[in-house]
């Protein structure tokens, strides 16, 4: 139990720190274009996180199978980045094309 407390405080604090670092970088340069630090913001963390996803040296390892070659890693890439954008705040928009008002 302690682990997972541990590997959430972790998430949740690089998390945050990814936000702040954006945040901080649009105040520090007025010119700098939300879009543009959003963007390379998440290229380098999907560098990170297909980094993070090698597979060990074992071809028939079954802890590796979900992420043993490089489509299969995209497509647990797109699974995670699906579920974390669904789960997000900022999902759905009042000004999104045809939202609904209740």
């Amino acid at each position: 139990m302690h682990d997972l407390l541990d590997k959430n405080l972790t998430y949740d604090q690089v998390a945050e720190s990814v936000i702040e670092m954006g945040n901080r970088m649009l105040e520090q340069d007025e010119s700098a274009e939300v879009w543009e630090v959003a963007s390379g913001m998440l290229a380098g963390a999907v560098q990170f996180w297909l980094y993070s996803r090698q597979p060990c040296d074992d071809p028939f390892c079954q802890a590796c199978a979900d992420i043993s070659n490089a489509e299969r890693r995209l497509q647990a890439l797109l699974k995670e980045t699906h579920n974390l954008a669904e789960e997000s705040d900022y999902y759905v928009s009042a000004q999104d094309v045809l939202a609904g008002t209740a």
